[in-house]
C-alpha cells in the first residue's frame, strides 16, 4: 500500500481491482491508515469518515471507471450529503450537514469513487494559500515552511504526498493550478459551464469552476469525461465535446504556441520561471508545435478589479444566504473576509454589472487572440514558492492584495474570461538556489471549450517529460 499511488493512477487501480488483484476494503482499509499518518504531518484533511458515513459512502460508489477508487472532496462549493460545507470558516463549523451531493459530487459516485473525506481550505476560498485560523495552516509536503498554495491545498497536499491519486478541486481565481504548480501535478480548470454547480448559484458570476488535481493526466480527463454536461436550467454550457479521455490517446497535431515571459503590464519573472518558460517553449518546439512569443490584448487592472468587485458582493452575499439570519460575530471571520465582506456590502448594482461586463469584454479579446493561437503558455504563478505566513488574512486588505497579485498575476483572467486552463509540472528550480530542488507548473491556456486539445497536448508533454517519479522526499513525512 506505501507505494501504490506512487506507480498507480486512479484509473489504474480501478483495474487492479476490477481484475481481482486488490481487494476493494483492503484497499480502502490501507488508504485511510497511510493517510491518517499523512494527515498528522500536512493537515491537509479536516474530516476523514468512519462508522456509517463511511459505510454508506462505499454503499454508494456505482461500477463505474474509479470504481473503489477512495477520493477527498474539497470544503467548498461543493455538499457531500451527510456532511457540512464549512467553506473554511468557523463561522460555518456547525453548519447543518448536506441533505444531498451536489451534481457533480453525485456524478463522481455513481462513477465509483469513495469519498472518504474532506479537504482544508482557505476561509471562503478568498487567499491563494491555504492557512484558514479554522483549521490550521496545511503543509506543503515539498518542504514544511512552505505553502501548498490555495485555496485547494489541502487536496494538493495529500495527492502530491501519494495520499491519493487524485482530489476534488476548485478554482475561483485560480485555486484549482495554483496548488498544482506549487505541489507539482496536473490541474485543469475547465471551461466555463464545462461542469455544473447545481444546485449551488453560479459562483463569482460564472468564474468559479470545480474539478480535480492529480498525479496523472488522464486521471483528470477521465474525470472530466464524467462530470462533464450541464444540469436543466444551468445558466451557462460549454461547447459539446467528445471524450476528454480519448484526447490525451491522439496527437495534438501542429499547434500554434504563444508564450510570454511575464504577466499582462507586469514585472519581470524570477529567472528560474523566465528559464522554466524557454525550456518549455524549446520542449514544444522540439516536438513540431509552431512556438512564438506573443501576449493577448486585455486590461489587466480592470480585469483583476472585476474580479476583486464580484468576488467581494459574492462573499457578502453568500453569508446572507447560508447564515439563515445569523449575524458573525467578532471572532467568526478573519480580518480579511470580514473587510471584503463589508466591501461586498456597500457594492451598487451597476458597479457589479460593470465588473461583469468586464469579464465579457476580457473574454471577447482573448477569443480574438485565440484566433491566432491555439495554445498560451506562460509560468503558472508569478513566484517559483510561496512560504507559509506571506498571505496574511489577518491583516489590511492592502497588504494581502500586494502579496496575492503575483499568485494570480497568469491564472485570474482565465477565470474572468471562461476559458479553459491547466497547471502541467515541467520544470524544477535550480539545486543551487535556496528553495532549490521544487517544482514549478507552466500554464497553458486554450480557447473556449477547448479541452481536449489542452489534454492531447498534456499528454504529448507527459510523454516526452513524465513527472509521477519527482515527488516529496519520504513521502511527504520529510
Amino acid at each position: 500500500m506505501d507505494d501504490l499511488f506512487a506507480n498507480h493512477d486512479a484509473l489504474g487501480v480501478a483495474q487492479l481491482i476490477k481484475a481481482r488483484k486488490l481487494g476493494a476494503r483492503e484497499l480502502l482499509d490501507g488508504t485511510l491508515a497511510k493517510l491518517r499518518t499523512l494527515n498528522a504531518s500536512l493537515n491537509a484533511i479536516t474530516d476523514l469518515y468512519d462508522g456509517e458515513l463511511l459505510e454508506k459512502s462505499v454503499a454508494a460508489a456505482g461500477d463505474g471507471p474509479f470504481r473503489g477508487v477512495p477520493f477527498v472532496v474539497k470544503q467548498l462549493m461543493a455538499d457531500c450529503a451527510g456532511t457540512p460545507t464549512t467553506l473554511g470558516s468557523r463561522f460555518f463549523a456547525r453548519a447543518p450537514v448536506a441533505a444531498a451531493d451536489s451534481a457533480a459530487i453525485a456524478a463522481m459516485r455513481r462513477a465509483g469513487l469513495v469519498i472518504v473525506g474532506r479537504t482544508n481550505t482557505s476561509e471562503f476560498g478568498l487567499a491563494p494559500t491555504t492557512e484558514p485560523t479554522f483549521r490550521g495552516a496545511t503543509i506543503n509536503p515539498w518542504r514544511k515552511d512552505l505553502s501548498p498554495g490555495g485555496s485547494s491545498g489541502g487536496s494538493a497536499a495529500i495527492v502530491a504526498a501519494r495520499g491519493l491519486p487524485m482530489a476534488h478541486a476548485t478554482d475561483g481565481g485560480g485555486s484549482i493550478r495554483i496548488p498544482a504548480a506549487l505541489c507539482g501535478l496536473f490541474g485543469l480548470k475547465p471551461s466555463r459551464g464545462r461542469v455544473s454547480l447545481a444546485p449551488m448559484g453560479e459562483t463569482l458570476a460564472g468564474a468559479g469552476a470545480q474539478h480535480c488535481v492529480s498525479i496523472s493526466v488522464r486521471d483528470s480527463a477521465a474525470l472530466l469525461d464524467v462530470i462533464s454536461g450541464g444540469e436543466p436550467g444551468d445558466p451557462y454550457r460549454a461547447p459539446p465535446a467528445g471524450s476528454f479521455l480519448a484526447a490525451t490517446a491522439r496527437p495534438p497535431g501542429r499547434l500554434r504556441v504563444a508564450f510570454q515571459l511575464k504577466p499582462a503590464g507586469g514585472d519581470v519573472l524570477d529567472r528560474s520561471l523566465v528559464a522554466a518558460v524557454e525550456q518549455t517553449a524549446k520542449l514544444l518546439d522540439e516536438l513540431g508545435h509552431h512556438v512564438a512569443e506573443a501576449t493577448p490584448d486585455y486590461d489587466a487592472v480592470a480585469s483583476g478589479a472585476a474580479l476583486g468587485t464580484i468576488m467581494a458582493a459574492n462573499t457578502w452575499t453568500n453569508i446572507q444566504i447560508r447564515a439563515n439570519g445569523r449575524v458573525p460575530g467578532p471572532d467568526d471571520l478573519e480580518p480579511v473576509t470580514r473587510a471584503t465582506a463589508e466591501q461586498g456590502r456597500t457594492i451598487l448594482a451597476h458597479d457589479y454589472i460593470r465588473a461583469v461586463q468586464v469579464f465579457h469584454r476580457t473574454g471577447r479579446q482573448l477569443g480574438a487572440f485565440f484566433e491566432r493561437h491555439d495554445v498560451l503558455l506562460s509560468p503558472t504563478v508569478a513566484r517559483p514558492s510561496l512560504p507559509l505566513g506571506v498571505v496574511r488574512m489577518d491583516g489590511s486588505v492592502e497588504s494581502f492584495q500586494e502579496e496575492v497579485a503575483p499568485m494570480v498575476a497568469f491564472t485570474s483572467v482565465c477565470n474572468a474570461a471562461g476559458v479553459p486552463a491547466m497547471s502541467v509540472p515541467l520544470a524544477w528550480t535550480d539545486d543551487d538556489v535556496p528553495i532549490g530542488g521544487l517544482p514549478i507548473g507552466l500554464q497553458f491556456v486554450g480557447r473556449f471549450g477547448a479541452e481536449e486539445t489542452l489534454y492531447s497536448l498534456a499528454a504529448e508533454l507527459e510523454r516526452a517529460r513524465p513527472w509521477r517519479n519527482q515527488r516529496p522526499a519520504r513521502g511527504g513525512l520529510a
